[in-house]
């Protein structure tokens, strides 16, 4: 998933409650708005192929638990409160 040049490749998604991730979209951004554990879970399951990196808030962390570390998952981080 890395080009010659050494940069990272692949989509950027910000999933969690709106007013945290929204602003992602300006980066470019695909924005997955979240507004309780059960539509977060249903977010991270609907991920198409070729996310690289997910921006989660911390209660979608914290909602999608052990998910995020399954070996197949894409990279994540959590947003600091």
């Amino acid at each position: 998933m890395n080009d010659p040049a050494g940069r990272a490749q692949g989509v950027v998604v910000a999933l969690g409650e709106r007013r945290y991730v929204g602003a992602f979209a300006l980066a470019g951004a695909r924005v997955a708005a979240a507004e309780d554990p059960a539509a977060m879970r249903t977010a991270w399951e609907s991920l198409e192929r070729g996310v690289g990196l997910v921006v989660l808030s911390e209660t979608a962390a914290a909602a999608l638990g052990d998910l995020i570390d399954d070996a197949g998952a894409p990279l994540t981080v959590v947003l600091p409160s």
